[in-house]
């Protein structure tokens, strides 16, 4: 499954950017996020609790940074197993565009997979789930980013 969008964000690119590599800030972010932990450089652990459909499940995980362009790019992957559910794994090409001083365009192609009972809901619903989430990421990220760009 892929999947591509933009969201403009009322901050500089460095302030977008260091929100991008801030753990505090994508725990806050990712829906249903439990636990963001850094283990190494560019790397992370995490806990997520989502629900697709009548499957509700608990991934725990690793979140890789990769391909590092400061202040431009990068490429967040991700891979998790829900136990019985099954697995995810994915990522996403995360790129920024400044529009002038106080604004930057956050663009990002998405690409995941995912096996076991979650499989099994259909392609639909899985890409429907995979959309909202995506989509909550970056409305949330965009609302916090903003806020401290705004506070300071």
């Amino acid at each position: 499954m892929q999947m591509n969008d933009s969201q403009r964000i009322p901050a500089s690119r460095e302030q977008v950017w260091a929100a991008l590599n801030d753990p505090a800030v994508l725990k806050q972010c990712i829906p249903g996020c439990q636990s963001l932990d850094v283990t190494a450089p560019n790397e992370m652990t995490a806990t997520v609790v989502f629900k697709v459909g009548p499957v509700k499940a608990t991934f725990s995980g690793k979140v890789t940074l990769s391909d590092l362009d400061p202040p431009n790019a990068y490429r967040i992957s991700g891979e998790g197993s829900g136990g019985v559910a099954g697995f995810a794994k994915g990522g996403a090409l995360v790129r920024l565009e400044s529009q002038g001083a106080d604004v930057t365009v956050l663009h990002y192609d998405v690409d995941a997979q995912i096996g076991g009972k979650l499989a099994q809901l259909g392609a639909r619903l899985i890409n429907s789930t995979a959309t909202k989430l995506a989509g909550e990421f970056f409305k949330s990220f965009a609302d916090v980013v903003s806020a401290k760009a705004e506070a300071g």
